[in-house]
């Protein structure tokens, strides 16, 4: 039973240091820019291609080629990278031979769409200049504009205009 035992915390010791192993080169990038893997899932496995040179996906999140999806995705990187596994020699130079040049083309056109998203980023306002408005300069009163000496024509009309209340009667 003890053997028995032993086997087994040996052995689920073993997977879970090949499994780091596999992480912690993925990860390592003065080993490889590229790393080709398999990602497994509930919904099955699928190669994916992790590459170091493309630009950093969001905090927490790494981008990687699913050669299942054909597409460059962004992945939440705590919940993926516990389902990344290394390829053998074998399945590498297989994975390489049938999806290498599906994932040069994904990434190209990732690149351009991602380095027109930077450029228009670094592009100035095209709008025009704003331009000031003339300083107000506040009104003079009245009585410095106008003198009482000032000659001014006045035209009598005949007109006597009066502020009463007494207004209500007549009606």
């Amino acid at each position: 039973m003890v053997y028995l035992l032993n086997d087994v915390l040996i052995s689920t010791f073993l997977k879970v240091c090949v499994d780091l192993r596999a992480l912690a080169y993925m990860y390592n990038t003065a080993k490889k820019q590229v790393w080709f893997g398999e990602l497994r899932t509930a919904r099955g496995t699928s190669i994916v291609v992790h590459d170091n040179r493309l630009p950093d996906a969001s905090p927490g999140r790494i981008y990687l080629f699913n050669a299942s999806r054909n597409t460059i995705g962004e992945y939440v990187e705590d919940i993926v990278k516990v389902n990344l596994h290394e390829l053998d020699d074998a399945q590498l130079a297989a994975a390489k031979a049938e999806h290498d040049a599906a994932w040069q083309a994904a990434r190209a056109e990732f690149m351009a769409k991602h380095e027109a998203h930077i450029e228009l980023s670094s592009v100035p306002d095209s709008a025009p200049e704003v331009k000031s408005k003339a300083p107000v300069v506040p009104d003079e009163p009245m009585d410095d504009v106008m003198d009482a000496d000032d000659d001014m024509e006045f035209e009598d009309t005949g007109f006597e205009a009066s502020m009463s209340d007494d207004g209500d009667e007549d009606r």
